[in-house]
């Protein structure tokens, strides 16, 4: 549909591309430009951070602060004892309430880099829905939320349909998942006057049940905006690598890693990531997304930079450029590579050169080592490793190695 917005946000959102859906585009739009609009997103603590998945989000809630509205961070603290099922296979593990606490302390790290908590009216806030989930009395909510919500109408929903067209198990408990998710909505609106619920589309049935809940219970107008489910242009879902989830938090994902994940962004991702991802001018993202040749990679360094300004702060996004152009460009050891440091314990006798690579996350397996190592994509200082036997020792550690897989993943190791 073609939809002109009046409010900043609204503009934003379609502009850069945060807009898959909305349940009622103009109602929204005309809230946007008659007050202060509070608007959250949950998010389950089911990891200690974040990825680069739940990036877009973020920036959602940062466009909602600095275009004058309130955002709102629902951590999950009750709802993931239960676990979200959409488009899942299988059943999430169970976690225990001191492992979610744990979880939730180190994902509010990341909020505030994004985004303000000051006191005012649009200082954004941190909730936990334990608050209100963990009082809940069983018969008096099936009695008062229960009978709003319809199994039939349940059981149509894409994440639970496609579970059971595979005839994969839904537990009751995950069943519940989405009338909690609901109930949420209409406490935040009920306790914060909260007006709109955002989250990848494939949360649309979960917040369409939400603004059903609230117009029954309250009878409030409320609001649903989606964002995309991003893939890469190669179809790889976002925040994933050949190594693993991209973390947010630094202690999972040092600072020059998650710079080179962007900075290894594939060409045609480039001008859209710079929309997303940073605040850089539409007509720069454009510009930089449109170089073509060697060109585009300076366009991926000012994405890795601005990405990771945001994310860890201005020096830790130049220290990654600097040791990115000392490896790259002049073949040298750079002082923010990852460093695994041994022990002489630990060496003993000797180390293999293939649990060294693992060891360095440069590959999962063993497996995989040999792999890389016979297809040539190994190298110790270097030079070509083609030898899968070789043991490193304490006198080869004199000085730290350097291995890399491929010509851009490199680490260090060296004795500690």
């Amino acid at each position: 549909m073609t939809y002109h917005p009046k409010s900043d946000f609204m503009r934003v959102m379609m502009e850069r591309g945060f807009l898959a859906d909305c349940t009622d585009y103009q109602g929204l739009d005309e809230a946007l430009i008659s007050g202060v609009v509070p608007g959250y997103i949950g998010f389950d603590a089911t990891a200690k951070s974040l990825h680069v998945g739940s990036l877009i989000q973020i920036m959602m809630l940062r466009w909602l602060q600095k275009t004058g509205h309130k955002p709102i961070t629902l951590m999950g603290g009750g709802t993931t004892k239960v676990g979200d099922p959409s488009f899942r296979a299988d059943e999430r593990p169970l976690l225990t309430p001191a492992q979610i606490d744990d979880n939730i302390d180190g994902i509010k790290q990341v909020f505030a880099k994004y985004i303000s908590y000051e006191d005012s009216p649009t200082g954004a806030l941190m909730l936990n829905n334990a608050e209100w989930l963990d009082e809940l009395n069983y018969l008096d909510f099936l009695r008062d939320i229960g009978r709003h919500f319809s199994v039939n109408r349940m059981l149509s929903f894409e994440s639970v349909k496609s579970r059971l067209d595979r005839e994969q198990s839904l537990s009751f408990l995950e069943f519940n998942y989405m009338i909690l998710q609901a109930y949420d909505f209409l406490e935040l609106n009920r306790r914060y006057g909260c007006l709109v619920q955002f989250g990848g589309s494939d949360q649309w049935g979960n917040i369409v049940n939400g603004i059903d809940l609230t117009r029954r219970v309250l009878d409030h107008e409320i609001y649903g905006l989606t964002s995309p489910l991003l893939t890469t242009s190669d179809g790889k879902k976002m925040g994933k690598s050949a190594d693993g989830a991209v973390w947010l938090n630094a202690d999972m994902r040092s600072p020059y890693e998650f710079w080179q994940f962007w900075r290894n962004t594939t060409d045609a991702d480039v001008g859209r990531f710079l929309k997303l991802y940073t605040e850089l001018p539409i007509d720069e993202c454009d510009r930089l997304g449109a170089l073509a040749g060697s060109e585009i990679n300076d366009a991926k360094i000012v994405l890795a930079n601005e990405v990771t300004t945001l994310c860890h702060g201005a020096d830790a996004a130049a220290a990654a450029e600097a040791t990115a152009r000392e490896v790259f460009e002049k073949g040298g050891i750079g002082d923010d590579l990852p460093t695994v440091a041994l022990t002489s314990d630990e060496l003993g006798d000797g180390i293999s050169i293939v649990q060294l690579i693992v060891r360095t996350g440069l590959a999962k397996t063993g497996k995989e080592a040999k792999r890389l190592i016979a297809e040539n994509g190994a190298k110790i200082d270097d030079a070509p490793l083609t030898d899968a036997g070789l043991m490193i020792d304490a006198s080869a550690l004199a000085n730290p190695i350097k291995l890399s897989a491929g010509k851009k993943r490199h680490a260090l190791v060296k004795l500690g």
